[in-house]
């Protein structure tokens, strides 16, 4: 695979994420795929991860990954950006307070086209901080 060519797949899961469409994800990724989160929690196989990206797109239901910048070293690319969203309310609101926006960077190792690994790197605390006030307030 040329090496561009790495880069556009990093990019378009990306760009599927935006879309939060989780089949589309699901076919881009490889059989021994694991995705890593911020906190170094691995998750593998196509079913959790269904699931996770499914949760994830409910609870911030415009979740959206902005890409300022990327690095590519041989099959591994480097994604440095922003992620934000908005913590949906009880009711599926989605308040202007619930909202996030924090910088973040991403490894990315793609093989034979297929995403091989996601993992985050991002401070979450301000996500974490909204989601606490929320459980909070919650009756």
């Amino acid at each position: 695979m040329v090496e561009s060519d790495i880069v556009r797949v990093a990019l378009r899961f990306v760009n599927e994420i935006n879309r939060h469409d989780v089949l589309a994800l699901l076919a881009m990724i490889s059989n021994d795929h694991v995705f890593v989160d911020s906190q170094g929690q691995e998750l593998r196989g196509r079913d959790r991860l269904a699931d996770a990206w499914t949760t994830y797109f409910g609870r911030f239901p415009d979740y959206r990954i902005v890409i300022e910048d990327h690095m590519q070293w041989g099959v591994v690319v480097g994604l440095f950006g922003t992620a934000s969203g908005t913590l949906r309310g009880p009711s599926g609101e989605v308040p202007p307070p619930n909202r996030w926006k924090i910088p973040a960077a991403w490894k990315v190792i793609v093989r034979n086209g297929r995403i091989e690994r996601w993992q985050v790197f991002a401070d979450n605390e301000a996500v974490r901080r909204i989601t606490e006030a929320a459980r909070a307030a919650a009756p």
